[in-house]
């Protein structure tokens, strides 16, 4: 599966979509696609129309929505694509919204977004487009890839939440999804750039619910970003290549990896680091990597493989 990196590219020309609507069909012989798109069967989903899709842009202001390009007669296997996200939609339970576009259905979409071919599945954060990929894959991998996108957001600080749809106030329904209110300080913090106001109030929350794994998560995110302010790179990396057994210098730079998407390397390096520590040296270098495990998520194959690792360190 082809994966793109996260950039900011400009924002969507939706020119092709401000002719007028052409006329409702008066008969089952109207043309394919020309009735309103079907309600999709996800809380995280919906099927895109000329109608909709400025408010589908619009709540990438919340949180990531990602558009599936698809087409059954041209790419039948695009079909099981779009099924595939829409399941996985509801399993990251509002971390980003699905728009599903049959672009035989509403091909003024498709000429607005210039899509080459389908299938091709793109990010929009705050109204601006990005590629991920454009490859019909296994619903494994595709749950590991956008994993590692929605990691890569978080560490950006784009930790938004959509809320499901049939929560949605009745005659609201294209006013775009809410942000959960329990995130929504410590998400503003983020947007404004406060880190010290984000992490007061992730702290606040996992002190009000030790259980609440979202706000938990979000602390450790906010917590990196803190820790990170203002350091360089290349000298983090330089000193931490200079002092090996230098625990500040080490987790520095896998912090900085973490923030880089690179969480594999991150991971390695701090299950290298308890190997060669000890006491509460060892402690302290476990529990940073545990805590980096719980935001990634216990489910990601990377913190599975980092616990099996880690668990070969200690043992």
């Amino acid at each position: 599966m082809t994966q793109q990196p996260f950039s900011r590219p400009g924002a969507i020309d939706l020119s092709a979509l401000k002719r007028p609507a052409p006329p409702a069909p008066t008969s089952a012989s109207s043309a394919p696609g020309a009735a309103a798109a079907p309600a999709s069967s996800s809380a995280y989903a919906v099927h895109a129309d000329e109608q909709n899709f400025q408010s589908l842009l619009e709540a990438s202001m919340t949180a990531p929505v990602l558009l599936v390009f698809h087409s059954v007669s041209r790419v039948p296997e695009s079909g099981q694509l779009a099924r595939d996200m829409e399941t996985l939609a509801d399993e990251f339970e509002g971390r980003f919204l699905v728009g599903l576009v049959d672009i035989d259905a509403v091909p003024a979409i498709a000429q607005a977004m210039q899509i080459p071919s389908v299938p091709l599945v793109i990010a929009v954060v705050d109204g601006r487009p990005m590629p991920l990929f454009q490859e019909v894959a296994p619903l494994d991998q595709l749950r590991t890839a956008l994993t590692q996108v929605v990691q890569q957001l978080t560490a950006q600080g784009i930790t938004g939440r959509h809320q499901p749809r049939s929560a949605a106030p009745e005659g609201h329904e294209d006013e775009g999804p809410a942000v959960d209110p329990r995130y929504a300080a410590a998400q503003d913090a983020l947007a404004d750039g406060d880190i010290e106001r984000a992490v007061a109030e992730y702290q606040r929350l996992v002190d009000a619910n030790p259980a609440d794994a979202e706000a938990a998560a979000g602390l450790v995110m906010a917590q990196l970003l803190q820790r990170t302010q203002g350091v360089d790179l290349h000298a983090a990396r330089a000193a931490a290549a200079a002092a090996p057994d230098d625990i500040d210098a080490q987790v520095m730079v896998a912090d900085l990896d973490m923030l880089g998407g690179h969480v594999d390397d991150a991971f390695a390096r701090l299950v290298e680091l308890v190997r060669r520590t000890s006491g509460d040296d060892r402690n302290r270098v476990r529990d940073h990597l545990v805590g980096l495990f719980g935001a990634v998520g216990n489910d990601d194959p990377r913190v599975l493989r980092g616990r099996q690792n880690l668990a070969s360190a200690l043992f």
